[in-house]
Parts: C-alpha cells; structure tokens; sequence
C-alpha cells in the first residue's frame, strides 16, 4: 500500500511539473506568435495606448480603418476587434485588462445581437483568453461565470488548448503583414453576396446576465471618464427595426449613443463592398469608416463642447 502511494504521488507530480512546464514554452508561443488574434490580445493586455480603441468580434476587426478615423478625430485609434470572440463576455474580460494598463479617452463597441440574446455556447470562445487568467480578478469574474475556471487553474498547459495550433502555426507565416494599428485589410472576396439575407429573427431571447454584463462594460469606463458608445456597423442582411431594441435600451439607461447603419441599411446598394453576408472587405471597411468618422467626430465635438461649457461655469475662488 505504501509503495502504491508513493508511486500514485510520482506520477501526479511528474504530470504537475509537465503540465507546467508545457504551459511555460505555449506562454512563450503564445508571446511570439504572428497569427491573427494572438498578437491583438497580447496588444490589449499589454501595450495598447490609443486615445480611442475599438472592440467587438470579426466585424469589428473588419470594418474600422483606424488610419482614416484617426485622420477625422485627430486622435490616435486602435482596433481591437478579436475574430471569432463571441459576445459580451469576451469584451468585458478584454476591457478589463486593457484597463489593468491603459484608460483611453473613449472606447467603442461593436455590437451584435449575440450581445444580448440566449445562446448556449456564449463562453464558448472564452478559451482565447484564459493564457491571461490571474491578472485582473474582475476579468476573472468572467471564467467562474462559465465554470471553466478551476480547470484552468488546476491545468495551466489546459489554458492553451483553444488556439495551440493557430498560434504554433504563427510562429511560421506571419499573418500581421500590412496591419494598421489592428486592422488587417480583407483582400476582395471571389464572389460577392448575390442576393440580400432575410432569414434574421425579429425576435430574440435576452439574457439576462449579458444585459448584466453590457451595463458592467459601461459603468467600468464610465467611472474612469472614458466615453463610451455602441454601434451596429453594416451587414448585409435586412432585419426587423426592433432588433437592437435591448441593446439601445442599455444604450439609454446609461446615456450613451448607439450608432446605427445595419436597419438603416447602409451599403445594401452596394453588395460588391461586402465579402459575405455580415462582413466588409477592405473597400467597403474604407467608405464605412469614412462615413462613420464624420458621424463620431461631430459627436466626440459635442462632448468636447459640453465638457468646456461646464468648466467655464465653475466658479473660480
């Protein structure tokens, strides 16, 4: 019985130090790679400091030139949109480190109605982050959410499991040729949509803890006086007008603007801008950007007007 013992406690430290010594040469590919997402996340968590930084999923990656934008607001602009992030969670978890480092002076999110809506595999992409689980326990907040936590800390080799491959393999072809501060231009599609997308539910589910967690994304940038806003940038899909409804309702319990071009249909003249249904190649992503940089500006003007209004009616002792 003792040898058994002593052999079952062999083993299990044997399988301890492998774990974590395997997590220690995946955190240092993790560190180099050139793939598409790991070096955004690596720039959010640890070096980003842009005046204005953009966040959401692939559209976000695919539709805001940060160059033009940063030409129309004299600011300087990061796109921080990760592909295939998911929702609201992988936001939130995002903001949280950038703001362990950073606190821009405005932030935007693009939004979708994966951001509210009931839908089982919401944590599912989660895994992209967890390398940076253990520095900010409000991102942490996050992982014990999805009850994934506790396997990620008895297994830190586990950490690495959602983008091992993609991150090996950008140790080899470098995916970040032509970046502009996060934005990879999208080469046009072979074919463009033929025909405009009308099978989008009107009605969704909401969930309740993705509310939770967009008025979560609010209050933190609020409380660092960082101006925040949403927006639904263009898809070319139609769908009922009352689709963001839950999204403009967070929108406006915390007076933020929510930008709009999807129900407004923006673009859907134009399929040759779109490279599928949901997402802009890079001409298209420049005449949106454009569009969208005369819109923020005259609002980001506005803000700056208002704030100077109230300085000047404190009184001076």
């Amino acid at each position: 019985m003792f040898r058994f013992l002593v052999s079952l406690l062999s083993v299990g430290a044997m399988l301890f130090i492998l774990d974590r010594v395997g997590a220690r040469v995946m955190w240092w590919v993790n560190q180099h790679t050139h793939d598409v997402s790991g070096p955004k996340i690596r720039m959010m968590t640890d070096s980003v400091d842009a005046d204005f930084v953009m966040m959401g999923t692939s559209r976000c990656n695919s539709h805001y030139v940060p160059s033009i934008l940063a030409d129309s607001l004299r600011l300087t602009v990061y796109n921080g949109g990760v592909d295939a992030s998911g929702c609201i969670f992988a936001h939130y978890f995002l903001l949280q480190q950038l703001l362990r480092h950073h606190s821009p002076k405005m932030v935007g999110l693009d939004v979708l109605p994966n951001d509210y809506m009931v839908n089982p595999s919401s944590f599912n992409t989660m895994g992209f982050f967890a390398p940076y689980i253990g520095r900010s326990k409000e991102a942490d907040e996050v992982f014990h959410e999805a009850g994934t936590y506790w396997y990620y800390q008895i297994s830190h080799l586990y950490r690495y499991n959602s983008k091992a491959v993609s991150n090996l393999a950008g140790l080899l072809v470098n995916r970040q040729e032509h970046v502009d501060r996060g934005y990879l231009p999208g080469p046009p599609p072979p074919i463009f949509p033929d025909r405009l997308r009308t099978d989008v539910p009107d009605v969704l589910e909401v969930d309740s803890l993705k509310i939770n967690y967009l008025e979560k994304f609010i209050t933190q940038c609020q409380q660092r006086g960082i101006l925040v806003f949403f927006v639904v940038s263009p898809s070319y899909t139609k769908v009922s007008p009352g689709l963001y409804d839950p999204l403009k309702d967070v929108a406006h319990r915390h007076g933020i603007p929510f930008f709009d071009y999807h129900t407004a249909r923006l673009f859907h003249d134009h399929p040759d801008y779109f490279r599928d249904h949901n997402h802009l190649w890079d001409r298209g992503a420049r005449l949106y950007s454009s569009r969208f940089a005369h819109d923020l500006k005259l609002w980001w003007e506005r803000q700056n007007d208002a704030n100077h209004s109230r300085e000047d009616s404190v009184p001076t002792s």
